[in-house]
């Protein structure tokens, strides 16, 4: 069975297409356009794919769930959070490919996915939050999985950062979609300091039911936070305390989740 990788424009017309077996990459020349959709049809869903969306970001690994995957190309103010090189020029490339057995169960950061969106994306890992500053794309929940670390800025890439708008019960949740085990946790607070704030204690939730409350420091480098979990499918980051300081603006820039996939 093929996997297949199209373009199609807003009205449904197609731009471009490639199918393969095994490794399908699409190369076409021409302009995204605002309303263009990347879609992703994998031969079979509830498996592991490498997906590298546009040759100017890094190839993640992603658990599909549903197929297709659509990806919506930003523009405008949505581009904001992305690398401006990303989906630009005449000429691009995009590639999947099934993911191998030593790729998908190896110790690595298990919630990076550069090609997050909101909404139901179809595939995994997914962050979502019950807040993002004025709705911006350079505080999107999504900005805290894309691989991106820098974090003594505030703003367009490469310093976007999910911003909680100062809201007190500020959560951001971050979905598996298969179950993982678990055994520390990098926290990248954002450091625009005096601009930021920074919070003195968070709480993770579990989807076992349990939770971890740790403190934090004003820090520019990421919080190491030993945990140990086994088969949880999503976790919760929120009841975030901030630090005694004038400013009001503590934000995540990202979180890395180590451990491996279950088998």
């Amino acid at each position: 069975m093929e996997h297949m990788i199209r373009v199609l424009a807003a009205d449904g017309g197609e731009k471009a297409a490639a199918a393969a077996e095994g490794t399908v990459t699409l190369v076409w020349e021409g302009a995204y356009e605002e309303g263009d959709k990347i879609i992703l049809d994998p031969a079979e869903c509830g498996r592991f794919y490498k997906v590298r969306i546009d040759d100017a970001m890094d190839e993640d690994l992603v658990y599909v769930a549903k197929t297709p995957v659509e990806f919506l190309v930003p523009f405008k103010e949505k581009k904001t959070s992305y690398n401006p090189k990303s989906f630009s020029g005449s000429l691009h490339c995009v590639s999947m490919r099934p993911a191998l057995e030593e790729e998908i169960y190896s110790f690595r950061n298990l919630a990076k996915n550069a090609m997050d969106q909101h909404g139901d994306p179809g595939c995994y890992p997914h962050a979502s939050a019950n807040v993002e500053t004025r709705g911006e794309a350079v505080f999107a929940a999504r900005n805290a999985i894309d691989g991106m670390t820098a974090n003594r800025s505030h703003g367009n890439w490469p310093y976007e950062s999910w911003g909680i708008n100062r809201q007190d019960d500020a959560e951001l949740t971050l979905e598996f979609g298969r179950p993982v085990d678990v055994e520390r946790i990098l926290l990248y607070t954002r450091a625009d300091f005096p601009h930021d704030n920074w919070w003195e204690q968070v709480t993770f939730a579990f989807s076992d039911g349990s939770e971890e409350t740790v403190s934090l420091k004003k820090s520019l480098e990421p919080h190491v936070i030993p945990v140990k979990k086994t088969g949880i499918s999503w976790l919760k980051f929120g009841k975030l305390i901030k630090a005694d300081d004038p400013s009001p603006f503590p934000a995540l820039t990202q979180i890395e989740v180590y451990g491996r996939y279950c088998r």
